[in-house]
């Protein structure tokens, strides 16, 4: 069923259009406004999948009422109604956000396609929601501890933002977690996030794997192949363990920065890309940069902002909730029924020494669950937490 406003002065038109709506279709559950004062009170009440609002109207106009609806419900699309005067005004409400206008009396013809493309444009914007909401929850960082608290307030001021951040803290601390997070709330989002491993790739390698090649640059290249900066044209490219990456490497990626341009190897050719970069490390770069195996101009170039994650040992306050988030997906994953951890259980896991970070945790927790008891207690942990 779809819920349709019709926010109108006049009410023959009122009645007209609901009248055409409701025989096009039974699925249509129309409600009407007599004003925009009216209407507002209505759509802040309501959650309308379209509404359709005349342009000159007393208490309050349609353009009014279209600003105030995109400040509180921007998802719905609003189709305007303008007569043979407020035809200016209807094509500005379009820069306004308006998703089309119609014009006094209403085309039948016309009126049913717009009220079908606008519908299934409101069914698009919350699907991609749910979509977003579900890969989010992949991501979803775990913990109230005030470190954590204050990576999220990062996030959430730095993800709308092109600024290029470097995420730092030990191994299988969620650095990969921040960087995604990033890129899910920025205006980026719809592009692809590419991420790299530096670490995973042959210092050889490295740079094809980053900027491309052409066909005959070394002995394996047959064929030309595009690298991972091209890939995350319009997105993200993620780069993770960068401390690890070659020096001449790291020189190519310094002029990406700068001119937002890479070159194949073996190719003379400028290739313009529009990528945001972030970074990972888990190496303290101002000491590699001491040591010359880190380029100081590209360590201030990735380093706008900088997103240090603690180790589990500096936030023991968020065990009993990682504990329960990753019971729950263990149970999930493996079809089995959700675990309880018992206070003296948990109280052991924040007694242990994590050098493996959240990702050992979670190895924890899935061990205990498939050993341990119907109800994982102390003695369970004290037997297979540390196998």
């Amino acid at each position: 069923m779809s819920k349709i406003l019709i926010i109108e002065d006049e009410a023959a038109i009122r009645r007209v259009l609901t009248k055409i709506l409701t025989e096009e279709s039974k699925e249509y559950q129309v409600e009407e406004a007599e004003d925009g004062l009216v209407g507002m009170e209505k759509i802040k009440d309501n959650d309308y999948d379209l509404v359709l609002c005349d342009i000159k109207m007393p208490k309050m106009d349609g353009v009014e009422v279209l600003e105030a609806t995109k400040k509180i419900k921007p998802e719905i699309p609003m189709v305007m109604i303008s007569g043979h005067g407020d035809l200016d005004t209807a094509v500005n409400t379009m820069r306004l956000g308006a998703f089309d206008y119609i014009s006094k009396p209403p085309d039948l013809n016309r009126l049913l396609n717009t009220v079908r493309n606008a519908l299934d444009r409101k069914n698009l914007v919350v699907e991609n929601t749910r979509l977003k909401n579900k890969v989010s929850k992949q991501y979803e960082m775990i913990g109230e501890s005030e470190a954590i608290v204050k990576i999220k307030d990062i996030i959430e001021k730095v993800a709308p933002t092109e600024a290029r951040v470097l995420i730092t803290g030990p191994n299988g601390t969620g650095k990969e977690l921040v960087a995604h997070w990033l890129h899910e709330k920025s205006d980026r989002a719809k592009g692809p996030m590419i991420e790299v491993n530096c670490a995973a790739i042959p210092s050889e390698l490295i740079e094809s794997e980053l900027f491309g090649h052409v066909k005959g640059a070394f002995t394996s290249a047959n064929k030309d192949r595009a690298g991972k900066f091209e890939a995350a044209n319009g997105g993200t490219i993620f780069l993770d363990e960068i401390g690890d990456m070659s020096l001449s490497a790291q020189a190519k990626v310094l002029r990406a920065l700068q001119e937002s341009r890479v070159s194949r190897v073996g190719s003379d050719k400028d290739i313009k890309v529009d990528v945001r970069v972030l970074a990972a490390t888990n190496k303290d770069l101002k000491k590699e940069i001491a040591d010359g195996n880190f380029r100081e101009d590209l360590y201030h170039r990735l380093a706008v902002i900088l997103v240090p994650v603690p180790a589990l040992n500096d936030r023991r306050d968020d065990i009993p909730l990682l504990v329960t988030h990753f019971s729950d997906k263990v149970a999930t994953e493996q079809g089995t029924a959700v675990k309880n951890f018992t206070d003296k259980a948990i109280s052991k896991l924040q007694e242990y020494d994590w050098t493996g970070n959240i990702r050992e945790l979670r190895n924890v927790v899935e061990r205990l669950i498939i050993l341990g008891g119907s109800e994982v207690s102390e003695e369970d942990v004290k037997l297979f937490a540390s196998k």
